[in-house]
C-alpha cells in the first residue's frame, strides 16, 4: 500500500474507502451472492440448510459463499446448537444493489427503445 504520510488526510481517507469499496464491491460480484442477500432481507435468518435448499446449490457452496459474505462484513452469525444461522449485518446493503438493480434496468429500456426504433427504420 502507498505511503499516505504526505497525503492530506480526506486524500488518504478517501483512497482507504474506494479500495474498501472496491473489495465490497468483487464480494456481491457473484450472482448467487447476490441472491443470498435478497434472501436474508426476506427472510431476516436463515440457517445454511435452508438457504442452500432456497439457492438450489450444494451445502458446501452455500457454505462458501457465505464465508465470504461474512469476512467483508456482510453478514451477522449467530449458532445455535448445531445450526448457524445468518443475517444482514446492515440492510443499506440490498438498498445499494436495489439501486444498481435500477441502473440496469433503466439501462434494458434504453437499449430496447434503441432496438425498436432499429427496427422502425428498417
Amino acid at each position: 500500500m502507498a505511503d499516505t504520510r504526505s497525503q492530506p488526510r480526506g486524500q488518504a481517507v478517501d483512497k482507504k474507502l474506494y479500495e474498501m469499496q472496491a473489495e465490497l464491491c468483487k464480494t456481491l460480484s457473484n450472482p448467487k451472492r447476490l441472491e443470498i442477500l435478497d434472501i436474508l432481507k426476506e427472510e431476516g435468518e436463515i440457517c445454511v440448510n435452508e438457504l442452500a435448499e432456497r439457492l438450489e446449490i450444494p451445502k458446501a457452496n452455500t457454505s462458501q459463499h457465505l464465508a465470504v459474505l461474512r469476512q467483508a462484513g456482510v453478514v451477522n452469525t449467530r449458532k445455535d446448537g448445531i445450526n448457524v444461522y445468518y443475517s444482514l449485518r446492515s440492510r443499506k446493503i440490498t438498498e445499494a444493489c436495489y439501486l444498481t438493480r435500477d441502473i440496469l434496468l433503466e439501462r434494458l429500456e434504453d437499449q430496447a427503445g434503441l432496438t425498436d426504433l432499429i427496427k422502425k427504420k428498417d
